[in-house]
């Protein structure tokens, strides 16, 4: 166990961190998985709900720097375009 004040503090924002960043990716994951299981059930409809969906908690994960920018993009992008594939 750390002894100087300092490491104190900052072993506690570490772990207020890890939880709040562990909590972001995984919403993260389970909106991704949505769209990805509506586009293999070739539902346009629902594909179409869960990128809607999608794209606001990609960003938010971004803009709260647990994903990077262009990782961001790049699952938007990438998302968007299987969507699109549907027709």
């Amino acid at each position: 166990m750390a002894h100087h004040k300092s490491a104190i503090k900052r072993i506690k924002q570490n772990a207020k961190r890890n939880a709040r960043n562990r909590h972001v990716t995984s919403t993260l994951k389970t909106y991704i998985k949505r769209v990805r299981e509506a586009v293999e059930a070739k539902d346009k409809e629902a594909a179409t709900a869960a990128l809607k969906a999608a794209i606001p908690v990609i960003d938010a994960s971004a803009s709260k720097g647990v994903i990077h920018n262009s990782n961001a993009s790049r699952n938007v992008s990438r998302l968007t375009r299987l969507v699109n594939t549907l027709g």
